[in-house]
């Protein structure tokens, strides 16, 4: 890519930041995707549309400047092909592991915790496919959290949360933020919460 940017008359600075443009916008849709994944959702059209027009970028741009026949072109194709394709098999790993850690999370909340007076979280969760795991799995830990509330009425921190279901602390503060907000507002919450 960066011979063919260079063989059209741009100057050197462009043509050394157009791969790693290229690059870093493969690797920043991939990870979106990741993170959508990891948080029970489908990725968007915007990650799936930039990672495949990067893909089909790099690809053309390796066969561009390759020797014009077909051997030639394979093989400056190959190295593309090959980082993308093995960085994809890596993200479904981390996305499958990070499936696993999530529902092991649910069927065992009762993980590390800083708290002596905690309250078990129910033990009967039962795992469904689809986005409302994750939405269940953020509604149980609010409901948790409100139940476990310090004497003076204070909510466990977004780290005591996020550690009780085995989560990223951001995840923890998310589920904080959204309940404050009245996003999981039921019976069963205004009850614990009074």
């Amino acid at each position: 890519m960066h011979l063919l940017v260079a063989l059209h008359g741009q100057p050197g600075w462009v043509a050394a930041l157009t791969p790693l443009s290229v690059d870093g916008m493969i690797v920043a849709a991939s990870t979106t995707l990741l993170a959508d994944s990891r948080s029970g959702n489908r990725g968007g059209v915007l990650p799936w549309a930039l990672l495949v027009i990067g893909s089909v970028a790099s690809l053309a741009a390796n066969v561009a400047v390759a020797e014009p026949t077909l051997m030639g072109r394979l093989i400056a194709a190959w190295p593309s092909f090959a980082l993308i394709g093995s960085y994809e098999l890596l993200m479904r790993q981390v996305r499958r592991t990070a499936s696993g850690t999530s529902r092991s999370a649910m069927k065992m909340p009762e993980q590390s915790s800083q708290r002596n007076d905690l309250i078990p979280v129910k033990s009967s969760v039962q795992v469904r496919s689809g986005p409302t795991v994750s939405e269940d799995m953020r509604r149980q830990a609010w409901e948790w959290a409100v139940a476990n509330r310090d004497s003076d009425g204070t909510l466990p921190t977004g780290k005591v949360i996020s550690d009780r279901y085995g989560r990223h602390e951001r995840w923890g503060r998310l589920v904080k933020n959204s309940g404050a907000a009245g996003e999981f507002t039921t019976p069963a919450v205004g009850a614990s919460a009074s």
